[in-house]
């Protein structure tokens, strides 16, 4: 009697790549690896419709049958990341414009507008076609939608689609115009408008554009995005019903809200890339060195968990995970052996469904002949492809089982959208506090769930909230009635849910669980810095007023943590030696098993399982938790 395994390990395949008579051969040896799934298509279309109307089925269907006889399950994408170009030059204006009005053009992929009515219905289109044609095969057992959303910043355009679609939202989302003008603020610098019809998008101004219209316009560039995956979704769901569909996500990537994304899937996946990540984002540069072949010990596992929780049903994978250097980094080193081994058995510990590789074999071609996969270009093995071996012997052998709840930690899109538009000081941005605090609570080896500001908070003993502008009332709620230690961070509960400062001032509506008001905030240069016994703060500095107490004063008086019963309020950005006290005391008085792990380890709890991940050493232990 076989057993399904709690995680299965897939690869990406573009056969259409490669000659059709190693098909069969190179299903034979992904079955060999330990591989059960496929993933394919995505970029297929020119091949699959070469011009308008005529489609070129054949060697798509000898592909599926291939792969399905070898034993595969496969994932078939549909290919609208990639517009052939004939209809391109049959639709121009379906293109995308970026924030100075140029056309995104034809000779890459991700080349159009999420508002192009006419484009929406070619993808609707194509993707019937598919599913007409494929959705009752067996070997089909689930669907990817598009490719990245998003990837080369193209969530907004700045078309005149966009324009036009862009009214309409507002006029759906205000009613009158005298609400918006209200809302918005626009008496300020005589920015009324006079009608729905007169809205301008916020790019081009002279200066910086009112920051409620932009918050409005990256709302309704997310809304758009969600409404064109719904569109390929609804197809799906008819054509191909009891078949997952996902879609895969990228790292640090914040243009739409990825809750509203996966309402509408079974399962959302994401696309890990640690070292390009690593090189390309803001670490420092000695953690650029230190794990340069590696990746940040953090990086994954918080996007493991962010997707995770934005996923319906918690269900979440990797459809890509990368086996070797990658091409579009600024250096591009190889991973350290063993790293797609811990790579693969960390994305377990988190509860994913499936770790797919990106890809079978690396292409001689094209912008991606740079791309490492599991065979090098001439078929031999590369050298992750042991590794993924051994990590499918491994998972045969690992039970299931839940993750252990600890800590939450509170994030959201439109937080990261508001420190964007106006981040007061440089750098301050949402979506780092909150990966400062995970990394944090990660030194002291919890579990962490990242949740919605409307998740449920039961069962958690720790209650993290780093950088919240926007505080929705279920979140307010939720943490009155919550017995958890709570930490709040800078700038929560600053704006309401139009870009206004709330009329009782921060923190809004936390401001009673909170005991204190924020009467002025300041944004310090990184020089800037409050000395206190055995930490450093800065960044920023909150003056606060009520009936809090300090917890952490600095030499010079000034108060960097403010408490106030369960609830600990940072005055200062949450980032450096003042988080790590923070966070330690309040998992103390939280009664968590916190303790300070070696430099480059990390744990993870799942089932009756205590994962132990070396990343200096590329090495995992498991052990009983």
């Amino acid at each position: 009697m076989t057993t399904t395994p709690a995680m299965r390990l897939g690869v990406c395949y573009f056969p259409e790549h490669w000659p059709e008579a190693g098909w069969a051969d190179d299903a034979r040896r992904m079955v060999e690896t330990g591989l059960t799934r496929v993933r394919i298509g995505e970029f297929g279309w020119s091949r699959i419709e070469p011009e308008a109307g005529r489609f070129d089925w054949g060697w798509l269907d000898r592909a599926i049958e291939t792969l399905h006889a070898a034993g595969l399950g496969i994932i078939l994408c549909t290919p609208t990341a990639t517009p052939p170009k004939w209809l391109v030059d049959a639709m121009p204006d379906m293109l995308a414009l970026d924030r100075n009005g140029r056309p995104r053009r034809f000779g890459s992929r991700r080349h159009y507008c999420f508002s192009h009515a006419g484009f929406r219905a070619e993808a609707v289109r194509i993707t019937r076609a598919l599913a007409q044609r494929y959705g009752q095969h067996p070997g089909i057992v689930g669907w990817q939608t598009d490719n990245e959303y998003g990837c080369h910043d193209t969530v907004e355009s700045f078309s005149p689609a966009a324009a036009a679609a862009f009214r309409d939202w507002c006029r759906a989302r205000y009613g009158s115009i005298a609400a918006l003008n209200a809302a918005w603020g626009n008496v300020f610098w005589s920015m009324e408008y006079p009608g729905f019809d007169a809205i301008d998008l916020p790019n081009q101004t002279v200066t910086e554009a009112n920051p409620a219209h932009w918050l409005a316009f990256k709302r309704f560039s997310s809304d758009q995005v969600a409404a064109f995956n719904r569109a390929q979704v609804d197809v799906l769901r008819a054509g191909s019903p009891g078949r997952d569909i996902t879609h895969n996500a990228m790292g640090f990537f914040t243009d739409y809200d990825h809750h509203t994304l996966a309402a509408d899937l079974d399962v959302l996946g994401w696309d890990s890339y640690p070292l390009g990540f690593l090189e390309m984002f803001r670490f420092s540069e000695a953690d650029k060195q230190r794990y340069a072949h590696q990746g940040h010990p953090d990086l994954a596992a918080f996007h493991h968990d962010l997707y995770r929780g934005c996923a319906r049903g918690q269900r979440w994978s990797v459809l890509e995970q990368q086996p070797g250097p990658v091409n579009w980094a600024r250096h591009n080193p190889a991973p350290l052996p063993g790293m797609v081994r811990l790579w693969t058995l960390e994305a377990f510990a988190h509860g994913a469904e499936l770790v797919s590789y990106f890809r079978w074999r690396q292409f001689p071609h094209a912008q991606e002949q740079m791309h490492a996969g599991l065979l090098r270009p001439d078929s031999a093995p590369a050298p992750a492809l042991a590794e993924v071996r051994a990590a499918a012997d491994d998972l045969a052998r690992l039970p299931g089982g839940a993750p252990v709840k600890q800590a939450a930690l509170v994030f959201a899109y439109d937080a990261e959208w508001v420190t964007g538009i106006q981040p007061h000081g440089q750098g301050r941005s949402a979506l780092w506090a909150a990966f400062a605090c995970y990394s944090a609570l990660r030194r002291l080896g919890l579990n962490i769930d990242i949740v919605s500001p409307t998740a449920s908070l039961d069962g958690y003993a720790l209650v993290v909230v780093p950088c919240l502008p926007i505080v929705p009332d279920a979140l307010v709620r939720a943490l009155a009635d919550s017995p958890a230690q709570i930490i709040v961070g800078p700038r929560t509960g600053s704006r309401t849910a139009d870009f206004a400062i709330p009329e009782t001032l921060p923190p809004g509506p936390l401001a009673s669980l909170m005991g204190l008001t924020v009467t002025l905030s300041e944004s310090w240069h990184d020089r800037m810095v409050l000395d206190g016994d055995g930490w450093t703060a800065g960044g920023w500095f909150d003056h606060v007023e009520g009936a809090a107490l300090p917890e952490l004063t600095a030499r010079d008086g000034r108060v960097a943590c403010w408490r106030h019963g369960r609830v600990r309020t940072l005055a200062v950005w949450p980032q450096g030696s003042v988080l790590d006290a923070v966070i330690t005391a309040s998992a103390r008085d939280a009664g968590l098993p916190a303790a300070a792990l070696p430099e480059g380890t990390r744990l993870r709890r799942r089932g009756d399982r205590l994962f132990r991940f070396d990343y200096l050493n590329a090495q995992v232990a498991i052990e009983p938790a």
